[in-house]
């Protein structure tokens, strides 16, 4: 049956991310704040590894530049921080705005990392195509272990992005008979590549070197798939 693989995704980011929520609780705050420099770091490599991907760094560029005022007219970061502010006061009565902001950045990291990559358009597709979903199986796996990471340092927030994984993912399944011929593999790797930009950024923000608006980045990511399917 297909879709299997997408639920067992996102189940395993909700457990991953409540596992990870108990765990924050029994550390010190020192300790939360050198792990997650750690976990900053490695992010920052992962998106490095994927931004390498491209086979040509001007369609990146070029979908960044596009993509980001596509997402500043949109105001797409606006947007997800009151859907930030509108889950703290459904779940946290009388949070204030730092909450309502971890919430959603740990929304916006975690669908990124987990929704951005090869495994993720190729595992769909299989599932779509051969009701195989064994890749999905493995990403479900190693989302658990990751989500478990993330909320132990950015909290609750991860687990909201498992509505995201289903929703993309599932999408990708349902509609895979169309999108094979269309996710050539140099799309996806101008996808994965400019994915890879933003999870970098995701690293940067962490580290608080700069404060990056990632959210109003996001239809780079199309932009670039669309560019590769044109120009490659």
């Amino acid at each position: 049956m297909s879709g299997l693989g997408t639920i067992a995704n996102a189940l395993a980011i909700i457990g991953g991310t409540l596992i990870g929520v108990v765990l924050r609780r029994g550390l010190p705050k020192k300790w939360q704040q050198t792990i997650m420099q750690g976990v900053a770091l490695c992010i920052f490599v992962i998106g490095l590894q994927m931004a390498l991907k491209t086979g040509n760094i001007v369609i990146c560029v070029v979908s960044l530049v596009i993509g980001s005022i596509i997402g500043e007219a949109l105001d797409i970061d606006g947007h997800l921080q009151r859907l930030g502010n509108y889950l703290a006061n459904k779940f946290y009565r009388g949070a204030d705005g730092s909450v309502a902001a971890k919430i959603a950045e740990g929304f916006i990291s975690a669908t990124l990392i987990f929704c951005i990559g090869a495994m993720a358009v190729v595992g769909a597709l299989q599932d779509g195509l051969k009701q195989d979903a064994t890749i999905l199986y493995a990403k479900a796996t190693l989302d658990g272990i990751i989500s478990v990471i993330l909320a132990a340092n950015l909290g609750i927030g991860v687990a909201f992005s498992a509505v995201s994984v289903f929703l993309y993912q599932g999408s990708l399944t349902m509609l895979a008979g169309f999108l094979q011929p269309v996710m050539t593999e140099a799309v996806l790797n101008e996808v994965t590549a400019c994915g890879g930009v933003l999870i970098m950024a995701i690293g940067i923000n962490s580290l608080k070197l700069l404060e990056i608006r990632i959210s109003n980045q996001l239809p780079a990511v199309l932009v670039a798939g669309v560019l590769a399917y044109y120009f490659i």
